[in-house]
């Protein structure tokens, strides 16, 4: 395999340890760790070092940062469908609970998608400060001993499913997408205080409005660029002032689920529902309307509604929703290998220590050989349905599941 393509996403600071993982798809926020031993075979009864009970329901993935585990939780109070939405903290080690916030206690109701949760958005831990996001029910920061710092609940807007996509912290701003039934606008608090910093209204031509991807932040010609999919266009945005910089359109495609990958001067992103393309855009250059000047190229077949792609030396691996593995070359989008992994697949793939890691929805982990051929090297049934991503760290998984959070590894 070829050595990994260098990108730079700017939401990691130099205050990160190498292995943390300190938001959603790690520390690059595109699925790399630099982790080595990660186990290549578990079970239920094999290769776990611990698994605990975790209180309500959530699909907010753990994220790990000086030896503690952070998630989100909806926990019923038992006063009808009423929910407290909290902050666990767990000890990477043991698995112990360090301690238990509350974020919000709002009405929480609606409606939400099946495979949904009140608490699907996941973490950011960095610089002694946990943020936490429950879309249209509010954002919080909590210090890492669990003191909320302050509560932002002023950002309004009508979901569709209820909340997904996670923030992103680009120096001192958090970012977050807010496309719901209509009227979709991207926003920037301020990291510090939660006070509104910008609110950028999202021009866009699909008749769907809802969708709940994650930001990325890049660099492009010296410049930071925001990086956000929305319905029926991937949008870059000066993360200063929230002006939009340019955009890429993909027509009607709506409910964008995946967060962009940035690597061999191409950002990669599919148009999820209801037929998904995946795009390969140069932002390099790009300025206003870049749809007939700036897409690459164009991949349909198995590209994904929801799980993000993930880059390897000079291929891009994804999976479908409907479990087919594909690779392709990075740079052209020709097809390497296609291959049927088997079950629905939401979460997405983490590349470490020299291997592909995929799990499908009833928690099976499915890890691959990189490379040009495709290669199974392990098939691993955890027994516990779950749509949340791993975190990473030296010799070990962490994967939360419907009921329990596990350590796979040694003790």
């Amino acid at each position: 395999m070829k050595s990994l393509p260098l990108f730079l996403s700017l939401s990691v600071t130099l205050s990160a340890t190498a292995h943390d993982w300190p938001e959603f798809r790690g520390p690059t926020g595109q699925g790399h760790s630099p982790a080595r031993g990660v186990p290549l075979k578990w079970s239920a009864t094999e290769n776990v070092a611990w698994q605990v009970a975790v209180p309500g329901a959530g699909w907010s993935s753990p994220v790990l940062v000086d030896g503690r585990l952070y998630l989100t939780a909806a926990v019923p109070t038992g006063s009808g469908d009423a929910m407290t939405l909290r902050v666990l903290c767990f000890d990477a080690k043991d698995g112990s609970q360090r301690w238990e916030t509350e974020a919000f206690a709002p009405p929480v109701g609606g409606s939400r998608h099946g495979k949904n949760s009140f608490a699907s958005p996941t973490p950011i831990a960095r610089d002694g400060r946990l943020y936490v996001h429950f879309g249209h029910l509010g954002t919080a920061c909590l210090d890492f001993a669990g003191q909320v710092l302050w509560r932002q609940t002023e950002v309004k807007y009508s979901p569709v499913h209820g909340n997904g996509g996670s923030p992103a912290l680009v120096g001192d701003r958090l970012i977050f997408s807010c496309d719901g039934i209509g009227s979709p606008f991207i926003v920037a608090l301020d990291a510090k205080t939660g006070r509104k910093l910008w609110q950028t209204a999202r021009e866009t031509p699909a008749k769907k409005k809802f969708s709940f991807s994650t930001p990325l932040a890049i660099e492009v010609e010296g410049k930071t660029q925001v990086i956000s999919p929305g319905s029926g266009a991937l949008f870059a945005y000066d993360p200063a002032d929230g002006r939009e910089l340019w955009q890429s359109r993909y027509g009607e495609g709506y409910s964008v689920i995946t967060r962009p990958v940035f690597g061999h001067g191409l950002l990669f992103v599919s148009s999820s529902y209801d037929r998904p393309v995946l795009n390969a855009v140069r932002p390099a250059g790009a300025a206003g309307d870049v749809t007939a000047t700036h897409i690459a190229w164009t991949h349909a077949k198995g590209a994904p509604n929801t799980p993000s792609t993930i880059l390897g030396g000079e291929e891009l691996y994804f999976v479908s929703d409907a479990g087919i593995a594909t690779a392709v070359e990075a740079k052209t989008g020709k097809v390497h290998w296609s291959e049927r992994l088997g079950g629905d697949f939401s979460a997405s793939p983490v590349f470490a220590d020299g291997r592909l890691y995929f799990q499908n929805e009833t928690g099976t982990g499915y890890v691959l050989k990189p490379g040009t051929t495709f290669e199974l090297l392990a098939k691993n049934e955890l027994g516990e349905r779950t749509l949340a991503s791993y975190a990473v760290d030296d010799g070990t998984l962490f994967i939360r599941g419907e009921q329990h959070l596990f350590r796979i590894g040694k003790p």
